[in-house]
């Protein structure tokens, strides 16, 4: 697939930068939760230095909690190993404008190692995904994929909503909006600057609509080689909550927010020739190969669950009847399968309908993508096509905690052969800093339960 030219280039950056246009430069990557962490730099400089030579960061950015905490466990940054840096090098062909952010531009980085040989940071989500995506190269294909990502919006100021413990917030819509033009039209206005702003950003966007909780939505976009649309998920999920918190409003991705539906991100993916030729569709149906994809992603499901749920809050979304999946199950456009397969021709691809919008789109695509190659490589069967309610079926259950995940991750041959070791073991210790931070927690339920009553 031929490499599109970056939104931004050097030369235009130069002219930006020169009429002041530009002033500020963000460097930045996605961390082990996908969210974007950097620097801004000033343009001249980044122009003058970091342009040849990158920049420095602290190591643990790759070894803390959400909160930032340091913690122990990690083999590749320790108060024993003195917190080092890694370098940060740009990938100039993410170079973008930032149109919501004055005088602003970005580029997303690759991590590498202080080293004579710049060693890749094997256990940097990016280069996770980008291993997958040249296994996948090296076989003569090309992996495309495109998330769906939904989100709740609020009337309260991301300040308001920390100040009253995320309780009793305002959501935008007071009934169910899915595909609602009246009902989404409030929102209207900070959706339009949503689209804009990506769209000026270098993404495609396809449209937004409403969906079925209190002030739910989702925006698409068009899908993309599997490295660039896990940059622009990130781009994306960043830049929306900045562009909110402009509006006065707070907007929200996490996979469960109240007992309501929760936010999901299903993730298409198909594969193409390196020169674009068709793989997964014979004209009258779905190849060998498309078959032996979607048995390699269905073998791995339980197994890599981690992977596409990695919060505790993540398992709350797997209810019956919720749309949200529960079981391991394929079938052809049925929505209570973990696996939807639609489309046809060139269009044929896969829906995995179990990420939430809190996964780390890196890690959920190359868990994807590498089950699938090795589903190709191994020739896997597939079993014939789930008709009815997956909810129902006999099918193996995915996780239903992150504890769980966590133990079949942890012991998977299939992903220390896939990912290695390295990858495993420290994906393995974030969820085991997860869950000791949410096991010493007390929870709003504990003390309505128990403050009285017990």
């Amino acid at each position: 697939m031929k490499q599109p030219a970056p939104p931004l280039t050097v030369e235009q950056l130069r002219d930006k930068v020169g009429t002041g246009d530009i002033d500020t430069v963000v460097v930045a990557f996605p961390d082990m939760q996908g969210r974007l962490q950097g620097k801004r730099i000033h343009a001249q400089f980044f122009l003058d230095t970091v342009l040849e030579h990158g920049t420095e960061g602290c190591n643990y950015l790759l070894a803390v909690d959400v909160d930032m905490n340091t913690v122990d466990g990690y083999a590749i940054s320790s108060w024993e190993r003195g917190y080092g840096d890694m370098e940060f090098v740009p990938d100039l062909a993410t170079l973008r404008p930032v149109p919501w952010m004055p005088g602003s531009a970005m580029v997303l980085c690759d991590l590498t190692w202080l080293d004579d040989a710049h060693s890749p940071v094997l256990e940097s989500p990016r280069q996770i995904l980008r291993n997958q995506a040249e296994r996948a190269a090296a076989n003569g294909l090309t992996a495309l994929a495109g998330t769906e990502l939904e989100f709740m919006v609020f009337n309260d100021t991301y300040e308001q909503a920390w100040d009253s413990g995320y309780r009793n917030l305002d959501p935008v819509n007071q009934y169910n909006v899915d595909y609602s033009l009246l009902g989404t039209s409030r929102v209207e206005p900070l959706l339009r600057d949503i689209r804009n702003g990506m769209f000026a950003a270098g993404l495609v966007v396809e449209s937004a609509k409403g969906e079925c909780n209190l002030g739910q939505h989702e925006i698409a976009f068009r899908y993309d080689e599997v490295v660039r649309t896990a940059d622009h998920h990130s781009i994306y999920k960043n830049g929306a909550k900045e562009i909110a918190a402009q509006h006065g409003k707070a907007l929200t991705f996490m996979a469960k927010y109240d007992r309501r539906e929760g936010n999901s991100c299903h993730i298409h993916m198909s594969m193409r020739g390196s020169d674009g030729s068709i793989v997964f569709d014979e004209g009258d149906g779905p190849t060998r190969m498309f078959q032996q994809f979607v048995a390699g992603i269905q073998d791995t499901m339980c197994e890599l669950t981690l992977l596409y749920a990695p919060n505790v809050n993540s398992y709350k979304r797997f209810q019956p009847g919720s749309f949200a999946p529960t079981s391991t199950a394929w079938g052809f456009d049925n929505r209570s399968c973990s696996l939807r397969v639609v489309g046809h021709g060139a269009g044929l691809r896969l829906e995995n309908r179990l990420p939430g919008g809190d996964v780390n789109p890196y890690l959920a695509m190359a868990a994807m993508l590498g089950s699938g190659l090795r589903g190709v490589e191994l020739e896997l069967e597939l079993e014939p096509a789930f008709e009815g309610n997956a909810y129902e079926s006999a099918h193996p259950r995915v996780p239903t905690s992150l504890r769980d995940a966590r133990d079949l991750f942890a012991k998977s041959q299939v992903a220390r052969e896939m990912l290695g070791d390295a990858v495993v073991d420290h994906y393995t210790n974030t969820a085991d800093v997860e869950l000791a931070a949410f096991g010493a927690a007390v929870t709003d339920w504990e003390r309505y339960r128990n403050f009285e009553r017990m």
